[in-house]
């Protein structure tokens, strides 16, 4: 059995916006309350303490008026984060939920029906039928598990739909490979010299980015102003966001449809883009997205992404005669002729070539 999400848009009533909220603020007033006591608890005793929604139902009557559900996934979510902690302090410790966070959601399992899709609308627990956009149709082997109902920073509603069905595809046999360089500013190039005119949506909007968030730090906190111009700026954030998304999306699934295995580098991309020289353009260019998009695309397909260790030296290695050019280690020089073959390299061709001959090693070994 394999899992799916869809994710829809959802348009609540007025009345639907009231019980989202309240369901969300009960979720993130559970989290704490049961993070606040386990705390509380271990220190008095070095002992942990397994607590439960239940047990504050009782000094709390308003969490009976919300889904149980929600509460019961909140509980697991802390109790997830808090036994992490302790089998690896490297993980972190659980965060207390913010109040003022303006990103809210709740998870609910389906339970004999309780959540359902149809005629245009999706059931939920203690809140009733909601309209939604189907922008496609589920298969009829799918069976629903659970839904997230999402609240984006501009205000935008969101139902992710968990769906169970059987895995049955077949694994493809490996006939035609492609090798993929990360590239800062354009994606990557690929093993056949390609490289695709990547936007820089980020770049692009900047200036407009700039200019709307220096307005809202000048506004007065709380204020009806300030919400609207906050409001603003997560859509300018967003427009971005869902740029590139719709970008690698598409760019992914040519990919995919073209070749049976995609090779790639195992690059630690948070480390990359904390660096202060080009922070900036690794987090633009959604190189980790992208990666995602590819793995679950080539998976349903029953095709291959080999990832390459990052120490491979793809960029030092001539793909003609395998001569390694230390020098290389320098970003600035991006061509090269092989002192031992002559052959001209564009830095970037070459390491993606390296990369895919490694993973067909890989392969075929």
């Amino acid at each position: 059995m394999a899992n799916k999400a869809y994710k829809f848009r959802i348009y609540p009533n007025s009345r639907q916006r009231v019980l989202f909220a309240r369901t969300f603020g009960c979720v993130r007033f559970i989290y704490n309350k049961m993070l606040s006591d386990k705390i509380k608890y271990y220190e008095e005793t070095k002992q942990k303490l397994d607590n439960t929604p239940a047990q504050y139902k009782k000094e709390f009557g308003w969490l009976k008026e919300v889904d149980s559900l929600a509460l019961a996934n909140a509980q697991m979510n802390l109790q997830k984060a808090y036994n992490n902690f302790f089998r690896s302090p490297k993980t972190g410790f659980p965060k207390f939920k913010s109040k003022h966070s303006n990103r809210n959601s709740y998870t609910t399992n389906n339970q004999k029906g309780s959540v359902s899709i149809g005629n245009g609308c999706i059931k939920l627990p203690k809140i009733g039928l909601v309209k939604l956009k189907q922008h496609r149709q589920v298969p009829s082997g799918y069976k629903l598990k659970s839904v997230t109902i999402s609240q984006t920073p501009s205000g935008k509603y969101f139902a992710s739909v968990l769906f169970e069905y059987e895995n049955q595809v077949q694994e493809q046999g490996l006939h035609s490979f492609l090798g993929l360089d990360f590239s800062m500013h354009g994606l990557y190039k690929d093993s056949n010299g390609n490289e695709p005119a990547y936007p820089g949506y980020y770049r692009s909007a900047e200036k407009k980015l700039k200019r709307g968030q220096r307005k809202l730090s000048l506004m007065q906190k709380d204020s009806k102003n300030r919400n609207k111009q906050r409001i603003k700026v997560a859509r300018l954030h967003e427009k971005v966001a869902n740029q590139r998304k719709d970008f690698l999306h598409k760019q992914s699934r040519q990919i995919v449809d073209a070749y049976d295995c995609i090779c790639i580098e195992n690059l630690d991309m948070k480390a990359m883009s904390q660096c202060l020289n080009f922070g900036k353009s690794v987090s633009d260019n959604g190189w980790g997205m992208f990666v995602t998009f590819l793995q679950y695309k080539l998976e349903e397909t029953g095709k291959k992404l080999v990832k390459i260790e990052k120490f491979f030296a793809s960029s030092q290695i001539c793909n003609v005669c395998g001569y390694k050019n230390t020098a290389t280690k320098n970003l600035s020089i991006r061509a090269w002729d092989c002192p031992e073959c002559g052959t001209h390299h564009d830095r970037d061709v070459n390491a993606a070539i390296n990369i895919r001959n490694e993973g067909m090693r890989i392969i075929n070994a």
